[in-house]
Formats: C-alpha cells, sequence, structure tokens
C-alpha cells in the first residue's frame, strides 16, 4: 500500500538534489579546469570502442529517470532512503573529482542534427574533467535498484534493458574511459549500502570494538586490503581488478573494528542485501570456497541430538528434508527455499555472546519439534556447535558445558571451541 502525501516530500527533495546537482558538479569541473596536473587514465584496447551517436540518447534519459524515481517509492522512508542514496552518490563523486581529478581524451567525429544538437547541449555544461568515479554510473546503480523494486514482468525486463544500454552508452557516446565504470558502480553500491531499506545506516550504530579478538582480526584484513591495493596501484594495467577485493577486504576490517554483524546487512530471509553481495563479493567467494575445502571430507550434517542436526552453511541440494535452518553465519547467504529459517548472526571466528546463545538455544527449542532443524555455520565447526552446546544446556539435555561439548564432538569430532566459547556457554542461566 502506498502512503499518502508523498508527492510534497517527493518535489521537496528534487528541489533540494537538482540544484545542488548542478551547482557541485559545475563546481568540481571549473576547479580542475583551473589546473594543470589533471592526469588520464586509459587501456590501450579503448581505441576499439566504437562511438554510436545515437547512444547519446539513454545517455541523456538518465535525467528524466532520476525526476521521476522520487516519484515512486511507497513510503517516507523508501523515498528518504532513495533520495540519500542520490545524494551520497553526489557527494562521494564530487569529492573523488575534486582529490583526484582525471581527463577523457578521445576526440569525437562531427556531428549535425538532432544527434549533434544533443552533444553540444552536452559539452556546454560536461566538461571532460570528471571522470572516475563516473557519476553517470553512480546514479544508475542507484536509479536501476529502484526502478526494478517498482516493476514486474515485461516491464522489468524493460528497465533492465534500458540501464544496460545506458551503462553502455557511457561508453559509445565517448563520455568516459572504462576506468570510470567500475570506480562508478562501486560509489553506487557503496551509496545503497549505506542507506538500505531493511536496516539501519550501518554507521548509525558504530563503535569501537572492545573485543581484542575481533581487533586483532580487524588489522589482519586491514592489512590484507593494504597489501591488495598496493599491488592494484603499483602493477597498474589488468591488476586494477585488485582494488575491489581491496575494498571489500577493508570493509570487513571495518565490521570488526566498528559495525560487527550490521555491516554485512543479512535479511531475515537468509540473504544479504544486494548491495552487500555486490561490495563484498570477491570477499564472500573467498569465504564460501573456504567453507567447502575446509569441509571436503565431511560435508554431510551430522545429527547431534533428537531432531538437531550440525553442519556447514548448506547448498539447497543440502537442505534434503530438513524442515528448519538455524543459521549462525553472519557473512553468507542462506536460501532456506521455504523452510522455517531463524539467523542469530556471528562474525566469523568470534566466539557467540551469551545472550546470542541463549536466543539460538530457544530458536532451536522451538523448530525443532516440527522436524529436523539444522543448525549451520560456514563451517559447522564454532559457531553453530556453539549453538547446540546452548541449547543443550538451555533444555537440560546437558548439565555441564563439558558434558554438551563431548556430546556435540562424539556427534562431530572436529568441532573447535575455544576458552571464549565455553565461557559464552558458563554464563548462561543453566549452565553449570
Amino acid at each position: 500500500m502506498r502512503e499518502p502525501g508523498l508527492l510534497k516530500p517527493a518535489v521537496l527533495w528534487l528541489l533540494l538534489l537538482a540544484p545542488l546537482f548542478f551547482s557541485t558538479y559545475g563546481f568540481a569541473t571549473w576547479v580542475t579546469s583551473q589546473r594543470d596536473d589533471v592526469g588520464t587514465l586509459v587501456f590501450g584496447w579503448e581505441s576499439h570502442i566504437p562511438f554510436w551517436a545515437w547512444t547519446i540518447v539513454p545517455y541523456w534519459s538518465i535525467d528524466l529517470l532520476y525526476g521521476f524515481s522520487l516519484l515512486l517509492p511507497n513510503s517516507r522512508h523508501e523515498l528518504k532512503q532513495h533520495a540519500l542514496r542520490l545524494l551520497t552518490a553526489q557527494i562521494v563523486a564530487v569529492s573523488c573529482f575534486l582529490i583526484w581529478p582525471l581527463r577523457f581524451t578521445f576526440e569525437r567525429p562531427e556531428m549535425d542534427g538532432v544527434f549533434g544538437w544533443m552533444f553540444a547541449v552536452l559539452a556546454g555544461f560536461d566538461k571532460p574533467f570528471n571522470q572516475a568515479p563516473s557519476l553517470h554510473i553512480a546514479l544508475l546503480v542507484v536509479l536501476w535498484i529502484m526502478y526494478q523494486r517498482h516493476t514486474q514482468g515485461l516491464w522489468r525486463w524493460l528497465v533492465h534493458g534500458w540501464f544496460a544500454l545506458i551503462g553502455v552508452s557511457v561508453l559509445t557516446t565517448y563520455q568516459h574511459h572504462f576506468i570510470d565504470v567500475p570506480t562508478g558502480a562501486l560509489a553506487g553500491w557503496l551509496c545503497v549500502w549505506l542507506w538500505p531499506l531493511n536496516h539501519p545506516n550501518p554507521l548509525f550504530n558504530a563503535h569501537w570494538t572492545q573485543d581484542p579478538k575481533r581487533r586483532g582480526l580487524g588489522l589482519r584484513y586491514a592489512l590484507g586490503a593494504l597489501a591488495l591495493a598496493t599491488m592494484a596501484l603499483l602493477l597498474g594495467g589488468a591488476w586494477l581488478w585488485l582494488s575491489w577485493p581491496a575494498v571489500a577486504v577493508l570493509l570487513v576490517a571495518i565490521n570488526y573494528w566498528l559495525l560487527g554483524i550490521a555491516g554485512f546487512q543479512k535479511r531475515e530471509d537468509g540473504r544479504l542485501n544486494p548491495a552487500s553481495r555486490w561490495l563484498y563479493a570477491p570477499y564472500l567467494g573467498a569465504a564460501w570456497l573456504n567453507s567447502r575445502l575446509w569441509t571436503r571430507n565431511h560435508p554431510q550434517p551430522v545429527r547431534v541430538v533428537d531432531n538437531v542436526w550440525l553442519g556447514r552453511i548448506p547448498t539447497g541440494s543440502e537442505l534434503g528434508s530438513f524442515k528448519a535452518v538455524v543459521d549462525l553465519c553472519a557473512e553468507l547467504s542462506v536460501d532456506p527455499q521455504g523452510r522455517a529459517y531463524r539467523c542469530v548472526p556471528v562474525l566469523d571466528l568470534i566466539a557467540p555472546t551469551p545472550a546470542q546463545c541463549l536466543e539460538a538455544a530457544n530458536a532451536i527449542e522451538r523448530l525443532h519439534e516440527h522436524g529436523p532443524v539444522l543448525v549451520c555455520c560456514a563451517l559447522g565447526y564454532s559457531r553453530s556447535a556453539t549453538a547446540v552446546a546452548a541449547w543443550l544446556l538451555n533444555t537440560g539435555r546437558a548439565a555441564t558445558v563439558d558434558e554438551a561439548v563431548a556430546i556435540i564432538r562424539t556427534a562431530r569430532p572436529t568441532v573447535v571451541l575455544h576458552p571464549a566459547h565455553r565461557e559464552a556457554l558458563g554464563d548462561l542461566p543453566y549452565a553449570r
């Protein structure tokens, strides 16, 4: 259902964003034009990119799509988040233009007619200085998310096709070099990540962790990000793609230091938000591969007691006859495929808190009565094993922490429970 009275705030947002767009973009262009140290970053193969004059039409269309997008949200919250994404994209891109300006170097052929007029109008405002990240691409990501959210069936496919054409047009109109495209997409997804619809802004509750384990892991990831970024900058060329995993790993470090599980934005249906899936993609791929490698000799879940099973994060085919899933993994998505599902996300290599243990134990107790329930994390060795131990203690199936751990190790000898895990279990009301 659409909330009433959304037209007025939509118009007010447009009256704020439109002048801000033109003024800040024009200011960045003017400042950069005064400098004599503006460089360029272009690959040799880009000389083979064709110039298609007609693609100025989809290129220009983003202006109309920008304005109309503010009329699509069904709630004030959705409108505010969308507008803040557009505003953040502007701030991020213009800041980069001022700090690290680049210049477009290709010459366009002479044109006349309607297309020639459209290029002439564009040239009167858009000078070849503001390149990476492409604000056009950053806004494209934000707008694409909004339009596909509010279309279905054939209309959604038309949206996908037209937005893909807009993405291609930044190259075929000779407006941007290739480096501007992935950096613009990264900026766009960062804006979507900062202003999610079903989570608060991850920065709002940020605080420096007092957990030395989290600080240490954050430092390791930060050093990994620094190494990847250094390789990308020093080696250049195709090695610049290492900037993506560098950003992903840096975000993971920030999660351990400041944001916690909120940084991954795992939804109640078991999946990460689209922005998280894109921003963290290199890390997520490595984490998934790691989970498969560590468990390759024991890939199947094991029954611990009654209808409670313990295992790694499952694929669709591995869910089998399970009726429910209790998921302790913060960083990887799960598709429960319609089964009862509960997520108590915990950072990798970090012991659950007593509160998380109790929450997971209650979820297991509630769900296992309806049939087999799989309790899982990335490997099925620590976080999920701690949750099952908490359930054993909380339901009286084990009298002590040692007894609970022994029951689990009988079923899955490879579980890894450190003193921090035992300490969390020992703080439960029913632990001995």
